[in-house]
């Protein structure tokens, strides 16, 4: 399976740049297996990313055409691009600090627009590789580099945030539902219309090591603890839900 991935990445590339432990590299791959499910033509894609450790996810890895913008930017240029050419499927594939700090105003108007773009972003609730800060997604009382005594701020719940901003396709899954995310990809992949995938990976590095889950292990167990699926949410009292992080298909439907 490993090596019939190979020919989606670019010659010459042995390794990737990514922390022992860290999510993204797994979603790296999980991305190519959903296009190569659907036989896409990669000549026919572009892939967005703007700055961040889920940035290099596609550039330099990937071998298609690939566009590596500012930070925050990735969605405004990737509607420059759909818009000049609209035969192509672009993908922003990106992390939390790009889409939704730095870039959320894209985001929110994006999504209202519901612009044909299928967004996966890799959510590791931290700015991971700029040293560690907290981001709009770290967790109420979470350690970063900017808030050693805890986050004091509730952070955004990204998939709510663009389904009412008017994304039609919506999903979170983690990096630990790897079958899941894969059909979840493909369905955006597929779908017209705004797409939004928001993915759970790990970081051990900035976000573990300050917060008590000093192993990469450790990290995938807790998400292995805490993702549930919606429908077997359903009989959990308010107070459960809060400790669980609810995963699924949130919205699908063609405008």
């Amino acid at each position: 399976m490993v090596r019939a991935m190979e020919k989606y990445i670019r010659p010459g590339v042995k390794s990737t740049p990514f922390c022992p432990g860290c999510g993204h590299g797994i979603l790296m791959g999980l991305i190519l297996r959903a296009i190569d499910e659907l036989g896409m033509d990669m000549k026919k894609m572009l892939f967005v990313s703007g700055i961040g450790c889920a940035a290099w996810i596609p550039s330099p890895h990937y071998d298609g055409d690939t566009l590596h913008t500012l930070h925050g930017r990735a969605l405004a240029f990737a509607t420059g691009a759909k818009l000049y050419n609209p035969d192509l499927c672009v993908m922003v594939i990106s992390g939390d600090g790009d889409l939704s700090s730095i870039g959320g105003n894209h985001l929110i108007h994006g999504a209202r627009r519901n612009i044909d773009l299928k967004v996966i972003c890799a959510n590791n609730m931290i700015y991971g590789m700029t040293g560690g800060q907290v981001a709009s997604t770290t967790p109420k009382g979470a350690k970063t580099a900017t808030t050693d005594q805890g986050n004091p701020y509730r952070p955004f719940d990204l998939c709510r945030l663009v389904e009412a901003a008017g994304a039609t396709y919506v999903a979170r899954y983690s990096v630990v539902q790897p079958v899941a995310l894969i059909q979840s990809i493909k369905k955006a992949l597929r779908h017209n219309g705004f797409s939004f995938i928001e993915v759970l990976s790990p970081c051990p590095t900035q976000y573990g090591r300050r917060n008590r889950l000093d192993r990469p292990e450790e990290l995938i167990r807790d998400l292995l603890r805490r993702c549930i699926l919606e429908q077997e949410a359903e009989g959990l009292t308010e107070e459960e839900r809060a400790e669980r992080i609810i995963t699924g298909e949130f919205v699908s439907w063609e405008k």
